[in-house]
């Protein structure tokens, strides 16, 4: 095996180490194998293989090869993750030699945290106030040399622009067409605004990007945000105000050009404001009657025709249309009704309303091109389930929200756009569901599960089969069984241990006044900084070094269970109490729906609730082992987890142990931490 493994790495000159981790081999030749058919592979990774590494190998070794030397983009949510991105280039260019050119790569995060003070009004950043105008363009061309020259975390950049006074972000945006890695958030593909201004600004072409997905069993949730849109009666009186200002500043324009004057524009726009301002009385009248339906914890599922009719009203109002068109005439897609002209022709005006600091891609979006978006999405998706809008009463209006469902609608054009894709996560599990929920091209997509490095003796995990949290078995009785399950757990192991709930209120109610004997106890709290989450593993390294012991509770999804590498095997196990189901809501109810009719009502449940539940509590499993060293004790507080609903979730070679009672949990770790010493 030895000898194979010796043989793989002579014929992957982009890999970042001597010697390669179990499995990683694999990975890159099938990463590689689909980027040079421009397909997409989907690489269920568990922690441990090296999947940052293998993707950016493969990656690089199809670039370099290709005539177009296509842009690399490594997309991820986290900012942990752009560090071992630089840090990997940096391996991979200590090993080329002088056979070959460094990789050069641009990290660039969101403008708010690049710039210390943008200007609300113009949009733009102070970053360069200190610097002479004559003397900044030859510092930015410094900056911009220090940014190519090696790999930099995006933080040096920023100390290095702010010492030579001038922007960090523009600066970075002026290297990346000089680049062959941008490593960036999800939002520069996947949000429509962001991608319109950013990528042609810094010299990319999707169609000529090879684009890695890290994380990627946060994709479909993070493209659903983005296509979420909110209206309220104050929205559609702003966009109101905006097409009024827009409508004057067409005047204007009309005044001073007459050969050139936009008369078709402002006829638009000022039959769009009529439109808009009778709108904004239909909804005030509207949200009346949606409050007097439901109390203020309660949610509401809006029919779609209800919402389009307050905008046909508008404009028979304005019009003076006597009599109302068939519904079939309102939801016939096959053809230009006069209902549909009306929608297109206002979603169209809208969308051309411009204001101040409408090029910064991290401005606000105009309330009349959210107005635009849901009409879109209206004609586009109203006649089919993907599409589905919710109204709340909380807060001073109350709010309708637009959910697709489908986030494959927006993934699926953009990845068959691409020069191809590889998107990994230690939870893509089964990356068959990714592939169906993300679109796809089944031709072009290639799915493995790769097996964990780790022998399941280093990190066993074990079921209590005496306690749960399902709803109807929740009481104090069983909060003091979990609690000493992890009483338990404490008295048998050694090291630090974390715990994660379903909810905060959950974590308040197990786990808020308990006292455990030997540990200390760190709650996590929403209000946490970045800052403060930076703190917590420094906190545990010392603590150790001290001989302290903690217990560290946190939430499933949010940052500590997520958005944090406990590395140096600071973690010495995992409890994770309950399974994180959502709640039950109009929201959950639609997409269930639209799944069933989408993939088969076989998938819906385990594509809507169990699977992501599961893979949330595989990522918390996965938080202690961070690399071979490492080993860790994982104990599943919930007996649902035997059950055949939720086991068939988890990877098929994940060995199960169970506990009857506490006594039993205690000894199991006590057995394991006797047994089994890191590396």
């Amino acid at each position: 095996m030895a000898g194979n493994i010796d043989a793989g790495v002579n014929n992957f000159p982009f890999l970042a180490h001597d010697t390669p981790r179990p499995g990683q081999i694999d990975m890159i030749r099938e990463c590689r194998d689909s980027l040079r058919k421009n397909g997409h592979h989907l690489a269920a990774a568990p922690t441990g293989i090296g999947k940052t590494a293998a993707s950016i190998a493969a990656a690089l070794e199809i670039a370099m090869e290709s005539s177009t030397k296509p842009h690399i983009l490594f997309l991820t949510g986290r900012q942990s993750q752009h560090k071992i991105v630089i840090d990997t280039v940096r391996k991979i260019n200590s090993r080329l030699g002088s056979n070959h050119r460094d990789i050069k790569v641009v990290d660039i995060i969101g403008r708010e945290s690049m710039c210390e003070v943008v200007d609300l009004q113009t949009g733009r950043c102070l970053c360069e106030s200190g610097s002479s105008e004559s003397a900044r363009p030859r510092l930015k061309e410094d900056v911009r040399n220090f940014i190519l020259q090696a790999p930099r975390h995006v933080f040096e950049i920023v100390e290095k622009a702010k010492t030579f006074g001038v922007c960090a972000w523009q600066t970075c945006r002026s290297a990346v067409k000089d680049s062959d890695i941008l490593v960036c958030d999800y939002n520069h593909v996947f949000a429509e605004q962001v991608r319109e201004n950013s990528l042609p600004a810094m010299g990319i072409s999707l169609q000529n990007s090879i684009i890695i997905v890290d994380e990627a069993h946060n994709l479909p949730d993070r493209i659903r945000m983005s296509m979420e849109r909110v209206v309220t009666p104050i929205i559609v009186r702003n966009a109101a105000m905006e097409l009024e200002e827009f409508m004057g500043s067409l005047e204007n324009i009309a005044m001073r050009n007459t050969t050139n004057s936009p008369t078709k524009l402002l006829e638009d726009v000022s039959w769009c404001f009529e439109i808009i301002k009778l709108l904004r009385i239909n909804m005030v009248n509207y949200f009346k009657t949606l409050h007097d339906k439901i109390s203020d914890d309660e949610e509401l599922l809006i029919k779609i025709d209800d919402f389009t009719d307050l905008i046909h009203s508008a404009c028979d109002e304005y019009e003076g249309v006597s009599g109302q068109l068939t519904l079939q005439q309102k939801v016939d897609s096959t053809r230009q009704t006069p209902i549909q002209n009306r929608l297109e022709r206002l979603s169209q005006t809208l969308s051309q309303v411009t204001v101040e600091a409408e090029d910064d891609e991290d401005s606000n979006e105009p309330d009349a091109h959210r107005i635009a978006y849901i009409i879109d999405t209206v004609v586009n998706f109203g006649h089919t389930s993907a599409l589905c809008m919710v109204f709340s009463p909380k807060g001073k209006e109350g709010k309708i929200t637009t959910h697709l469902l489908d986030p494959g609608v927006l993934s699926g054009p953009l990845f068959s756009r691409t020069a191809g894709s590889i998107l990994m996560s230690g939870t893509l599990y089964p990356p068959s569901m990714y592939a169906d929920i993300l679109a796809l091209p089944k031709n072009l997509t290639s799915k493995t599960s790769y097996v964990s490095p780790f022998a399941g003796e280093r990190r066993p995990v074990l079921i209590a089969r005496d306690v749960t949290t399902k709803y109807n078995q929740r009481s104090p009785d069983m909060w003091a069984k979990i609690r000493a399950h992890i009483q338990a757990l404490i008295d048998g192991s050694e090291d630090h241990i974390a715990v994660f709930c379903p909810s905060y209120k959950l974590m308040d109610e197990i786990m808020g006044d308990a006292f455990f004997r030997g540990v200390t106890k760190i709650t996590e709290s929403r209000d946490w900084s970045k800052d403060d989450i930076d703190r917590v593993v420094a906190k545990l390294k010392n603590e150790r070094r001290i001989g302290n012991r903690v217990l560290l509770c946190g939430v499933f999804g949010a940052r500590l269970s997520e958005g944090i590498d406990y590395d140096d095997g600071v973690l010495g196990s995992v409890v994770c109490i309950g399974i994180p189901n959502p709640p039950p809501s109009v929201l959950s109810d639609s997409l269930k729906e639209y799944i069933a009719d989408k993939f088969g009502r076989q998938n819906a449940w385990r594509y809507t609730v169990t699977q992501p539940a599961i893979n949330a509590i595989l990522q918390a499993m996965g938080r202690p082992i961070r690399s071979v060293d490492d080993r860790a004790l994982i104990l599943l507080l919930d007996n649902r987890n035997d059950n055949r609903t939720y086991r068939e979730c988890y990877p098929i070679a994940m060995k199960m142990n169970t506990s009857n009672e506490p006594n039993s949990t205690k000894s199991f770790a006590s057995r394991f931490f006797r047994r089994v010493k890191r590396l």
